[in-house]
């Protein structure tokens, strides 16, 4: 008897598990062909034999965004839009840019968790947990220090300083699904990030 538990044990824990994440390619590589008039949930594959190195790369990721903005920031996204050949891989990258007192505003990745570094610069970045918490996970970063946003979860990233600051993240989704939202936490520094992310006046913050 307990030999057949065991086989029964062994045999759910290399079972299929389901997960909210991108779902695992079925072959090697899917590079996305986006002149196909076949509309699926991402992208059709393009016919291998056509596939060619400039499918799997993307150049420039060292020239800083553009941070004159609102917000003081600039996202260079680096995902199956730029990259082909990430189409179904699960995973992608985003350069951030940050002007002094820049702002990456609260927003959320449905669909993967984020891990980012930072290259230059300081950081003042946060999450928030969900519902009926709603607690403000927060640490300021300094060069080299890398934090981790939970999937789905609202987070935000600050530049406190007056010195630009540069981040890498990198995503595990091919499509950075990338949703700007806002959340009421009762502390200054969010207060602060919400107000200037959302364009809202300071009277109203």
């Amino acid at each position: 008897m307990a030999f057949y538990l065991l086989i029964t044990l062994l045999a759910l824990m290399n079972g299929p598990l389901a997960f909210a994440s991108d779902p695992s390619p079925l072959q090697d590589f899917c590079v996305a062909d986006k002149m196909s008039p076949v509309f699926v949930n991402g992208f059709v594959c393009k016919d291998p034999k056509l596939v060619t190195p400039n499918d799997f790369f993307f150049p420039g990721l060292d020239k800083p965004g553009n941070t004159m903005n609102p917000v003081g920031s600039a996202v260079t996204a680096v995902n199956v839009n730029q990259i082909p050949g990430l189409n179904t891989l699960g995973i992608s990258l985003a350069r951030i840019d940050f002007g002094p007192n820049g702002l990456n505003p609260p927003h959320t990745h449905p669909r993967g968790t984020e891990i980012l570094v930072v290259l230059e610069g300081t950081l003042s970045v946060g999450f928030v947990t969900s519902n009926p918490d709603n607690k403000l996970i927060a640490k300021i970063l300094q060069k080299g220090d890398v934090f981790v946003f939970p999937e789905g979860l609202i987070h935000f990233q600050f530049n406190p300083g007056m010195m630009p600051a540069v981040a890498l993240s990198g995503l595990e989704s091919w499509c950075d699904h990338n949703c700007k939202c806002g959340v009421r936490i009762q502390t200054a520094d969010f207060r602060r990030c919400a107000c200037q992310g959302f364009h809202v006046g300071q009277e109203d913050c």
